[in-house]
């Protein structure tokens, strides 16, 4: 698993975050999503790693834009280590 934090430019309110969720979740083979236009942020948890340029794809057609993306390995964290 891959999570991706990626900056994204444009986002204003909660229907913002809402319209770049759904993009991401139709593009991406995405376990979770989350954006926050507070932050000007989205986070993805997947099974690879997601490029700025494969963003940059789906958002600029709504009229966001991704300034930046990096993707690193994701361990889920629990309640008991091994």
């Amino acid at each position: 698993m891959y999570q991706t934090i990626a900056s994204i430019d444009g986002m204003m309110c909660n229907m913002c975050e809402t319209h770049i969720n759904e993009m991401i979740r139709k593009k991406f083979n995405v376990k979770k999503v989350s954006s926050s236009h507070k932050k000007n942020e989205t986070v993805i948890i997947s099974q690879k790693p997601i490029s700025k340029d494969e963003l940059e794809e789906g958002l600029s057609e709504m009229g966001y834009h991704c300034l930046d993306a990096k993707s690193e390995e994701y361990v889920k964290k629990g309640l008991f280590k091994k």
